[in-house]
């Protein structure tokens, strides 16, 4: 009743890879359940530093219920000049706790599981905007291992893309992320010398930055039906929000925290700008035409981690890849014998 397990990141990343396509299932399925109220999904919290004003940690809280019965909470550094050592962006840990006894019961390496959460969110979102999984060209601004994930996803799910333009401020990691497309994946891609070289003329767009600020400026730089991947959130200008078509995964947590619809709410003082949730588009409960791009900006909410990470314990239970800590909890009674 009171076992302890640990998921290292090498068994989740193994889940993952043999599991793409049910991550995207049980993705989809969290939505639902949180639009249909079975979820309980606080504000997340920023722990910030005076002297790294660019690195943060946050905490996601998250009780998800349905099938999966389970509360727990991710924390995930995000420490953007990692990069600049060769050492990835973010670093996290979920764990999971017994809804019956509250009792916490796994701890996962979770920086891959918040990747590919988030990459499901964001292939997931891509059909439901887009209206196919077909493409001839896709956009992918930033080339870290978000915007790798995503690619796996999308080929996991079976897209047929004619061909990825990618582009990052550091062409070398614009150079490894294209040579991935074509050498893992087998899909064309190339690597563009501009962002509005990359952006203009796709079918769709995946911004995958650490940009902390909106850097696309320019009201012509996306056109009319085009779907647009808002993934880290901050790169598109209120100006350019306010002339879309806008989804969320959540309204009050996504319109938080300085995000491009944040600020466009600020700009204009209204939310009318938001035309739903992803939830609803999939319920088509919301529809588009094609007289103005169409933004997907996914706060990312804990239930999804916790819906992932559910998966992932599982199969790594199932498959006999966990360590048990032994005697973690040192009183199982509340008097003893």
């Amino acid at each position: 009743m009171f076992e302890f397990d640990i998921v290292s990141g090498t068994v989740a990343r193994e889940v993952i890879a043999e599991s793409r396509r049910e991550i995207s299932q049980v993705v989809r399925a969290a939505y639902l359940a949180h639009e249909s109220g079975e979820t309980v999904n606080p504000n997340s919290y920023f722990l910030r530093f005076p002297d790294k004003p660019s690195a943060r940690i946050i905490a996601l809280p998250a009780r998800l219920g349905g099938e999966h019965d389970v509360a727990g909470i991710k924390w995930i550094a995000s420490f953007p000049e990692n990069v600049e050592r060769n050492v990835p962006r973010a670093s996290a840990v979920l764990l999971l706790n017994d809804y019956a006894t509250g009792y916490p019961f796994a701890c996962l390496e979770a920086s891959q599981i918040s990747a590919a959460r988030t990459a499901a969110s964001c292939v997931l979102g891509a059909a439901a905007l887009h209206g196919s999984t077909r493409a001839a060209r896709v956009a992918v601004v930033g080339a870290g291992v978000i915007a790798r994930t995503i690619l796996d996803f999308f080929a996991a799910e079976g897209w047929d893309i004619g061909a990825f333009t990618v582009y990052d401020r550091v062409p070398g990691y614009a150079d490894r992320l294209a040579r991935h497309s074509r050498e893992t994946l087998g899909t064309p891609a190339t690597v563009a010398d501009s962002l509005a070289g990359a952006v203009r003329g796709a079918d769709l767009v995946v911004l995958a930055t650490t940009a902390a600020a909106p850097h696309l400026t320019d009201p012509g730089l996306l056109s009319p039906g085009q779907t647009v991947l808002n993934i880290s959130l901050r790169d598109i200008s209120p100006e350019i929000i306010l002339a879309s078509h806008n989804v969320v995964d959540d309204i009050d947590h996504c319109l938080t925290a300085d995000t491009s619809p944040h600020l466009a709410e600020q700009a204009c003082g209204h939310r009318e700008f938001i035309c739903g949730t992803l939830a609803q588009v999939l319920l088509d409960k919301v529809r588009f035409d094609d007289d103005r791009p169409r933004i997907l900006s996914p706060f990312g909410l804990g239930v999804l981690d916790l819906a992932v990470g559910s998966h992932v314990y599982r199969r790594a239970v199932e498959s006999g890849r966990t360590t048990s800590i032994d005697g973690f909890f040192g009183e199982t009674e509340r008097w003893g014998s």
